[in-house]
């Protein structure tokens, strides 16, 4: 008998990382009965760690209306758990103010996730973080305490100045006049002066995410995130000393140091991670090792013999920081057998790393069949690997 760990991300466009759990388990338990199965669903800061956090507490789903990345109105949901509920070692993660009660779990690409914006209409210079503002201030409204949230899959490179307005900040013009308009790129010209709020944002906030990008240069947010979002190379240096002249104004307006603009991972999110804790006050956790101790993975990592994981692509960017990346690395380094199932590969490095994927999908399968037969690769995939 064998103790087999199932550990999947989402399968983007297809599957939860729940679903893709509950699929490969039952796959593998019809053809190994004997085997002790345990499952272990994983996410970072981006698409499902809203959904995985909050099922993992039976926490409670809350929707509401807010303002999309292109301003128009959308659905975001949010989960809301008992504090009580968190395991040990995510609580300690977290570090929460021993009086925190219920904590809102906000999902950044609910609100301005790329998803929610056609690709002919992608462009860092016009979309807004504004959406994400109003989320926190319902869950604050619904009884939130603390608020966790997870930057990921953004449309944005906006620094968080969107969901800032919505908390309160405003900016201003020339001889202090004041501008109403949502604070995206191809305003920021017009603002010489942002002001705080006369009440701050006083709930505790965590920034969960994994990139260790800083906010400008080279390896910033611009540089990095902002082709995805539909940045033109020429429009770079442009938009990245915007970015820099708009975050010292931030910067100022809260008495930060000139180092927060060089801190790791500020650059998360179109520099959401950099407005979030100049602005709220907010600390950066590392997403991946959140969701292993919110999941008790380590312990489930301890009792297995062998691990499968994998997502929607597995990649070298697997390997910086994402959930599937990290679990895969920590079970090599453990002599744990491994498998690891995703709809399509890239280049891996670790040529031993790669010999342990498998690709569910034919290569030549058009994408929109794929996704629609992702739970029946997996499925059979598993039974191709595991039948004796």
């Amino acid at each position: 008998m064998k103790n087999a760990l199932i550990a999947f991300d989402k399968f983007k466009d297809a599957l939860t990382a729940h679903q893709a759990c509950h699929a490969a388990a039952e796959a593998l338990a019809e053809i190994q009965p004997s085997w002790s199965i345990a499952t272990s669903p994983l996410a970072d800061g981006g698409d499902g760690f809203c959904d995985t956090l909050t099922r993992l507490c039976d926490g409670t789903f809350v929707k509401c209306e807010v303002d999309g990345p292109l301003g128009q109105a959308t659905i975001a949901s949010y989960g809301l758990v008992d504090v009580a509920k968190i395991s040990g070692p995510a609580a300690t993660r977290l570090d929460l103010p021993t009086d925190s009660q219920k904590l809102a779990i906000v999902e950044f690409a609910q609100s301005s996730g790329i998803a929610l914006v056609p690709s002919e209409r992608r462009s860092p210079w016009t979309t807004t973080s504004r959406g994400l503002g109003q989320t926190i201030a319902h869950a604050q409204a619904e009884g939130a305490d603390a608020i966790l949230v997870g930057l990921g899959g953004s449309a944005t490179n906006d620094l968080a100045l969107g969901a800032l307005q919505a908390l309160g900040y405003t900016l201003l013009g020339p001889e202090n006049c004041l501008i109403e308009a949502v604070a995206t790129p191809e305003m920021w010209d017009k603002i010489e002066r942002i002001q705080a709020p006369d009440a701050m944002f006083e709930l505790p906030l965590r920034i969960a995410c994994d990139v260790e990008n800083p906010l400008l240069g080279p390896n910033g947010a611009t540089a990095i995130f902002g082709p995805q979002k539909g940045l033109k190379p020429e429009d770079f240096d442009s938009l990245d000393a915007k970015m820099e002249r708009l975050a010292t104004l931030l910067r100022d307006t809260t008495n930060s140091p000139p180092s927060s603009l060089e801190v790791a991972g500020s650059g998360a999110a179109g520099g959401a991670a950099f407005g979030l804790m100049i602005g709220l006050g907010g600390s950066l956790v590392q997403g991946a090792e959140l969701v292993f101790d919110w999941s008790d993975l380590h312990s489930k990592l301890a009792a297995a013999d062998m691990v499968i994981t994998g997502e929607g692509r597995f990649d070298a960017s697997s390997l910086q920081g994402k959930g599937p990346g990290s679990l895969a690395t920590l079970c090599m380094s453990q002599g744990k057998e491994l498998l690891v199932l995703a709809g399509s590969l890239g280049d891996l490095p670790d040529g031993k790393l790669a010999s342990k994927a498998r690709a569910i999908s034919p290569a030549d399968l058009p994408l929109p069949q794929a996704l629609a037969e992702t739970e029946k690769n997996i499925r059979a995939t598993i039974t191709a690997e595991f039948s004796s």
